[in-house]
């Protein structure tokens, strides 16, 4: 199946590493042209480098309110045009209720809620028929995880968030997705298993609760935002899709 995704090009933010990189790396693989962004300037260009010439790494923090412009910018200037962006960041600080501080929930803000809002508004303003706005949010959407407390208020916001922008931009050709992931196996899930006193048997516990019996690989999530990015998802927006492998019960 072509998914039209040659020579288009998206800006794909914190994707040195995890499940921004593996989006990325999928859409580069199928002709895309991608713009990454992570906050250390060297492993933001190590990583455009371990994707070959179609990418480009520039070192931002989602919480600067100049980092919109800037990547779109870069998209322009490097590859001649923007088509979309797929907003990843890092996962908040773990935590329960009583852990977590002001300040943690303050940057908190800035990054993963302010600093995708800011993202979102500046690509509507940019973007013309067929362009996407895919946000990476996660299976709290809809249930929240034991820990993460931060996140569990978070990203439900965001996701209301993106519904809202979708019937605003839908009547402009430009649709807004939202991909749900659970256990995928990247570098932050394995520290969040790691946090308990037993991580194997932290891993077994949460595969027994995921309907194919395993974590997902980040290949697996990658894919999946490369359909959900290009023209052959062309009639799909506003929506909330988890890649979780039938963690999620309910309809």
């Amino acid at each position: 199946m072509d998914l039209g995704l040659k020579d288009r090009v998206y800006v794909v933010t914190g994707a040195t590493r995890g499940l921004g990189n593996a989006a990325a790396r999928e859409l580069v693989a199928d002709g895309a042209k991608v713009v990454i962004t992570g906050r250390d300037e060297q492993r933001a260009t190590d990583a455009a480098a371990e994707l070959g010439p179609n990418a480009v790494g520039v070192a931002v923090d989602n919480a600067d309110p100049q980092v919109a412009e800037r990547v779109i910018a870069s998209a322009r200037e490097h590859f001649g045009r923007f088509d979309g962006v797929l907003i990843s960041v890092g996962g908040p600080t773990p935590g329960f209720v009583a852990d977590n501080t002001d300040e943690q929930w303050q940057a908190a803000f800035e990054s993963v809620f302010l600093g995708a809002v800011r993202l979102a508004r500046a690509a509507a303003a940019e973007l013309g028929e067929g362009g996407v706005i895919g946000f990476v949010l996660s299976g709290s959407v809809h249930e929240p995880i034991p820990g993460l407390t931060i996140s569990n208020g978070l990203r439900p916001g965001l996701a209301g968030f993106a519904k809202s922008l979708a019937d605003e931009l839908g009547p402009r050709g430009i649709r807004v997705i939202g991909l749900l992931p659970a256990r995928i196996d990247t570098d932050r899930v394995r520290e969040l298993d790691a946090l308990s006193a037993d991580p194997q048997a932290t891993r077994a516990a949460n595969e027994s609760r995921i309907a194919l019996r395993r974590y997902g690989a980040p290949a697996e999530f990658g894919r999946t935002a490369a359909f959900f990015l290009s023209p052959a998802a062309s009639y799909l927006t506003g929506v909330m899709l988890p890649v979780d492998g039938g963690h999620r019960r309910g309809f």
